[in-house]
């Protein structure tokens, strides 16, 4: 006689950003295309965002941005979602529940992923967004990517959603573990590097609708905004960060990349602080991006080859990139973690 069905079967799905499935033209510009049309991304009304995107970016960008993938690209294909099946397979190692990876963008999708837990007896979803902070145009975007595929899908299916885990002590313990190699030793200071964001969409994200940006030291201390501030949680952990690696305020800083557009984006910029920090007499930097979980382009090329190059080229002596958190046991030990808290809530989402 077979067994009888488990009743309660949870399926884990990872979700990161994406990649466009080559370092080609045509592929790249496929997947700007459905990156830069996310209304959580480009945040404009839709024929402006249209205009945006297909008459300003796609023309040009696609072009630009697949010489970068090239120079990153692997026999195994995007780093990013290599790693991911990577990250997944060491995950599924350890639990007894299925466990699927999908990407926001372009493949593999949500939709793919959430049919394979089905096919393999999940009754529900516990989702693990692989992005430590909250914002509308990552942490967000995909969390109701995935709640709109999974009602196209199973309608009843619960959801369970993994928070934002940026102070996470488990979390927080795996950056200090792979950052603590490159500061054993003698550096001038740590540059903790995250993804940008225009200042529009944190207040956007505010529920008071007046706390974030108003004042010089609205992210200090504790206020209702923060849950969803991610300036707030970055800067979070970055002393976090510091305060495991025994790092004092005055030898670290938090700055932000890959800005996009005119509008204003959160400052400082890495690239303008790369060029001012060696003339400012920091000559051995080491740097993270703790808003990555895995290396990727923006790590890798443009913290990698590009600022590398501009501090080299303005007097810095010494560049140590620390890499993401990649595969490394204490990461899999906090996706671990993570997972089993968001089963054990069983809290539809």
């Amino acid at each position: 006689m077979s067994p009888e069905p488990n009743p309660d079967r949870p399926g884990i799905l990872l979700i990161n950003l994406g990649s466009p499935d080559s370092p080609s033209v045509p592929d790249v510009r496929k997947y700007l295309g459905e990156f830069l049309m996310d209304g959580r991304v480009i945040d404009a009304p839709l024929p402006i965002r249209f205009l945006i995107v297909h008459g300003f970016i796609l023309p040009t960008r696609p072009k630009e941005s697949a010489k970068a993938y090239a120079t990153i690209w692997t026999e195994a294909g995007s780093p990013l979602v290599a790693m991911a099946r990577r990250v997944r397979d060491l995950l599924q190692q350890r639990m007894a529940w299925p466990v699927e990876v999908c990407m926001r963008y372009q493949n593999p999708t949500p939709r793919e992923a959430l049919l394979a837990l089905q096919r393999r007896g999940a009754t529900r979803v516990a989702l693990v967004p692989l992005f430590p902070h909250y914002a509308m145009s990552s942490y967000e975007s995909a969390v109701e990517k995935v709640r709109a595929d999974l009602l196209g899908i199973a309608p009843a299916m619960p959801l369970s959603v993994t928070p934002p885990f940026y102070g996470h002590p488990s979390y927080l313990q795996a950056l200090a573990e792979t950052a603590r190699p490159f500061v054993r030793d003698e550096f001038d200071h740590l540059l903790v590097t995250f993804h940008g964001l225009p200042e529009r969409h944190l207040r956007k994200s505010d529920p008071t609708h007046a706390h974030c940006l108003a004042s010089p030291g609205c992210c200090e201390g504790s206020h209702p905004a923060h849950a969803t501030c991610y300036r707030h949680q970055c800067l979070v952990t970055a002393a976090g960060i510091a305060e495991r690696l025994g790092i004092p305020a005055s030898k670290y800083s938090v700055s932000f990349q890959s800005r996009l557009g005119r509008d204003p984006w959160l400052k400082p910029f890495t690239d303008h602080e790369v060029v001012r920090l060696p003339k400012a007499g920091k000559k051995r930097l080491v740097v993270m991006s703790p808003a990555f979980v895995a290396d990727c382009l923006e790590t890798i090329e443009e913290i990698g080859d590009r600022a590398r190059h501009d501090f080299l080229a303005n007097g810095g002596t010494d560049f140590r990139l620390v890499p993401c958190l990649n595969d490394h046991p204490a990461w899999i030990d906090t996706l671990e973690t993570l997972v089993r808290g968001t089963v054990s809530d069983r809290l539809p989402a």
